[in-house]
């Protein structure tokens, strides 16, 4: 997945989210810069697109995140790379650009 920069911004335009990722207001501020903070891609420093477009709701992006993790990382007996790789195929399936 593409990354936002620190504001929200897709960090490579030509590769946007389909949502919009307005800025967002001084009340709601404090809550996107914590997901971001906890979201934020530690290899990269990159915030997803897909948390990105949380601009415009920004509680939504912590039952996003918590489902994310949940379905990713829950214990079973299918490995994450199977978990990603079924992750992709419904994306490209549903001609997601992400």
């Amino acid at each position: 997945m593409s990354g936002a920069t620190d504001d929200g911004a897709p960090a490579d335009p030509a590769r946007v989210a389909w949502i919009d990722t307005t800025p967002v207001d001084a009340e709601d501020r404090a809550a996107l810069d914590e997901l971001r903070r906890r979201e934020r891609d530690p290899s990269t420093g990159r915030l997803d697109h897909i948390l990105a477009v949380h601009g415009l709701a920004p509680a939504t992006g912590d039952d996003h995140a918590r489902l994310y993790h949940t379905i990713l990382h829950a214990q079973g007996r299918t490995a994450l790379a199977d978990r990603e790789l079924v992750g992709l195929v419904v994306s490209v399936l549903n001609g997601c650009r992400y």
